[in-house]
């Protein structure tokens, strides 16, 4: 398998469940600046969405959209724990992060990222960014992962978006809930290999 990814863009998410599962995989770096690949092939040609993550698999197919990534990667490596069994509650709750991270977290940190967008839009983005993290952070008081004892492929995508603090100048210090959970995923042998071969780290 090969990921296409940029640094610490959400793609490092399904980064960290590869890494994660022990699967074999390979990386290539993609400008989303110029939305070109290292090898030099436009991001458009692999998906036509023109964004990452993207998962090209040994048969050919390509693979987008984080959430769907790290579940199929997880199902594919059921010995490293990632994701409960499909038709379980468990598993629904998993998924239940999954979509909220994507819908409520994930796009309200966009607009962040855009240097033409209205101060306005950013002021109602960050707003929405904390209602974000007061929400997780609530979640989060009593147990080490989202859904309890055991690190699935939902914490690897909310140490990602949350990680975006660091871009757009957001202080995570009245969340400490959240610095703690931050250090503990960041701590993770798999997490450190997949941030390393971003560069986000020294390897």
């Amino acid at each position: 398998m090969k990921l296409f990814y940029s640094p610490g863009s959400c793609a490092m998410s399904p980064h960290i469940v590869l890494s994660e599962a022990g699967a074999t995989y390979t990386l290539e770096r993609v400008d989303l600046a110029t939305k070109t690949t290292e090898s030099g092939q436009p991001l458009s040609a692999i998906n036509p969405q023109d964004a990452v993550p993207v998962l090209l698999l040994g048969e050919g197919e390509t693979l987008t959209e984080g959430a769907a990534i790290v579940q199929y990667v997880a199902d594919r490596h059921p010995e490293a724990g990632l994701l409960p069994p499909a038709g379980t509650l468990a598993r629904a709750k998993v998924q239940q992060w999954l979509n909220y991270i994507a819908t409520e977290m994930h796009k309200a940190h966009v607009p962040l990222f855009k240097a033409d967008y209205p101060q306005v839009s950013k002021d109602l983005a960050i707003a929405s960014v904390k209602r974000a993290y007061d929400f997780v952070a609530a979640a989060l008081a009593d147990r080490p992962y989202l859904t309890g004892e055991t690190f699935t492929v939902a914490d690897a995508y909310l140490f990602t978006i949350v990680n975006w603090h660091n871009f757009i100048g957001l202080d995570l210090a009245p969340w400490p809930v959240l610095v703690a959970y931050q250090e503990r995923i960041a701590a993770r042998p798999a997490v450190r290999k997949a941030m390393a071969e971003e560069g986000l780290i020294a390897a």
